[in-house]
């Protein structure tokens, strides 16, 4: 079973400067909104990024699988974009979606999530209560990210998780959290499978950065 995921179009490029996902469907070109960040520390392999403060509107999914909690929390968090908020309003796509994935799954461990757009300067409109969508704000925090392609699946996104914790122990960088960690999802789940876009999130600290 595939996920559900945001992004409709191809992607081209991504610029943490502006804070856009830059995407093309066939003659046309737009841009989706990013949560603003600076690259702290880059190898081949990973990047260390300085995350700016940023609004999400999070779902907590009871579900058992990460595939299935990705699908349902996604839902919620499309009602609430198409309308089913306080403003009765369509509010524009932005990227990644993120699945908060606990190391220890219990029954409502996963947290599904969606970027606010900076133009809410923090205050977006409010969910419909149905949805049982929480507004989190999340102070600037330092993310390693690992990239991969593919779909990300129940039997895969542990071997992914597993690469990047094992080259930040390589690099003697400092895991902050390990009671979950996330996996960002960039593409709509029609997207070409072998230029899939997806990432491990976890939160860190390293010595003579800025984190």
């Amino acid at each position: 079973m595939n996920t559900l995921f945001l992004l409709p179009t191809n992607l081209l490029s991504f610029s943490s400067r502006y804070g856009r996902l830059t995407l093309e469907n066939k003659n046309r070109v737009c841009a989706t909104e990013l949560p603003k960040h600076t690259i702290i520390f880059s190898e081949s392999d990973f990047q260390i990024r300085l995350y700016n403060e940023s609004t999400w509107m999070s779902a907590r999914v009871s579900e058992t699988s990460f595939e299935q909690a990705c699908k349902t929390g996604f839902h919620r968090l499309y009602e609430y974009i198409h309308g089913a908020n306080s403003d009765s309003s369509k509010i524009a796509f932005t990227a990644p979606v993120i699945t908060s994935v606990p190391k220890s799954p219990p029954g409502d461990g996963y947290i599904v999530r969606m970027f606010v757009s900076s133009l809410f300067e923090g205050k977006p409109p409010l969910p419909n209560p149905e949805l049982e969508l929480t507004i989190e704000k999340w102070k600037p925090k330092c993310i390693a990210t690992w990239k991969f392609s593919g779909y990300a699946k129940d039997d895969n996104i542990s071997k992914e998780i597993e690469a990047l914790v094992t080259s930040l122990s390589k690099h003697s960088v400092k895991i902050q959290d390990t009671s979950s960690y996330i996996i960002a999802q960039y593409n709509a789940s029609f997207h070409n499978t072998t230029d899939r876009l997806n990432e491990v999130w976890i939160k860190v600290s390293l010595l003579g950065t800025r984190c």
